[in-house]
């Protein structure tokens, strides 16, 4: 059976399919257009293309997006894409392609992705962080995604900064409304900012360079990063955790992490192994399409 997914990110909206052996047999992407009724558009198109490339129709789809459902009212709510929140948007969807959707947090995606076939494969209880534009977590526990009684499972990266210097409180504004949550400190723009840099990529590239105010950037930033991943070990203990998005492809971060997250754990002994997410980029749309069990 072949299935399909959507990634619908901050900067671009992809569609792709896997066959029965996890091999991607179609794979198109469009800039996000930034606007609602325009991204339903987006979607509906790429589906076709999908489609066609594939040689399959969907007769269902899975959608990672960045916030949640409310259990409440069904709709988008603490999206970073902020014209999805307080929209129907897996009701309209649905409607629009004519065909089952389920939708589910983009991070949750990753964890899902990376636990079936991934950097978590065979381990019981996988924590997934994404550090990318924003940052977001995702639990899965012996296959299952852990959304909880709020739908609010793993919103990691709107939980404060654990052990605050008196330097860091209260901390950045986040576009949520609060200040002082991990994707102020951790997302790649927070880093990109405090390196002096307008992008993630041009503060790695002179970390690269040897430039010594991005090199203490990065020190800082492995800094909070174990303290905030030392939290989520006190409350999930998992058996691995993986880092996805941009951040994710700095190769030093899984050398120095376990040293910068071992102190602040609440154990006598530290060895959760932390590693980068196998699929990548790709991860988030195959997490999408995991949402649809083979069998379905």
């Amino acid at each position: 059976m072949i299935r399909f997914g959507v990634d619908f990110g901050g900067t671009k909206i992809e569609v792709a399919a896997l066959d029965g052996e996890g091999q991607f047999v179609a794979r198109v992407r469009k800039p996000n257009p930034g606007d609602y009724d325009e991204a339903l558009t987006v979607i509906a198109e790429l589906l076709v293309d999908a489609e066609c490339m594939a040689g399959a129709a969907a007769t269902r789809l899975g959608i990672g997006v960045p916030g949640s459902i409310s259990p409440r009212t069904g709709l988008i709510r603490n999206a970073n894409s902020v014209y999805l929140n307080g929209r129907p948007f897996e009701q309209d969807l649905a409607t629009r392609l004519g065909r089952p959707v389920r939708l589910a947090n983009d991070a949750n995606c990753l964890a899902l992705s990376e636990a079936a076939d991934g950097a978590g494969a065979g381990q019981g209880v996988v924590f997934a962080a994404i550090l990318g534009t924003g940052c977001g977590g995702g639990v899965v526990v012996d296959g299952r995604i852990i959304e909880g009684r709020n739908g609010i499972g793993g919103e990691w990266g709107h939980t404060s900064l654990p052990w605050p210097r008196p330097e860091e409180y209260p901390g950045p504004a986040c576009w949520c409304g609060r200040k002082g949550c991990l994707e102020t400190w951790i997302a790649g723009p927070a880093f990109a900012r405090d390196a002096g840099h307008e992008t993630g990529q041009a503060a790695v590239s002179a970390i690269e360079a040897g430039d010594a105010a991005a090199l203490a950037a990065l020190d800082r930033y492995i800094d909070r990063l174990g303290r905030s991943l030392a939290a989520m070990c006190d409350l999930l203990d998992p058996d691995v955790i993986v880092l996805g998005g941009g951040m994710s492809n700095l190769d030093t971060l899984y050398a120095r992490l376990p040293a910068a997250i071992a102190p602040h754990v609440f154990s006598d002994t530290y060895e959760t192994p932390v590693r980068k997410a196998v699929h990548g980029d790709s991860s988030g749309v195959r997490g999408a399409i995991w949402l649809w069990p083979p069998e379905a």
